[in-house]
C-alpha cells in the first residue's frame, strides 16, 4: 500500500501547515479532515521514481522492434523504441 503525504489548509494567511503521512489503499479515497484534529487537508502531489538508465544510449533498452539507440539513430526510429523520445 502507498503512503500518502497530506498536509492542512490554514485557516488564515500565514498560518503553517501540518504536514503528516498515512497509509492507504489506492481505492481510498483521499483524506479530506486530518484525522487528529478534524482541520481540512488536501493530498500532496510527489514525484515518482524513474529509471533513467533505461533510456540512456549507454544503457539502452530492448524495444519491441528490436532496434537498440544505434540502429535507431541510422534508421531514424526513436531511440528507445518505446516512448518515441525522438531520432539521435
Amino acid at each position: 500500500m502507498p503512503i500518502y503525504l497530506y498536509e492542512t489548509i490554514p485557516a488564515k494567511p500565514g498560518e503553517p501547515a501540518r504536514h503528516f503521512e498515512k497509509k492507504q489503499s489506492m481505492a481510498e479515497p483521499a483524506l479530506t479532515h486530518d484525522p487528529e484534529t478534524g482541520v481540512p487537508v488536501r493530498r500532496v502531489i510527489q514525484g515518482g521514481y524513474l529509471n533513467t538508465k533505461r533510456w540512456t544510449k549507454g544503457s539502452p533498452a530492448p524495444s519491441k522492434t528490436g532496434m537498440n539507440s544505434d540502429a535507431a539513430s541510422t534508421s531514424g526510429g526513436s531511440c528507445c523504441g518505446i516512448s518515441g523520445c525522438g531520432p539521435h
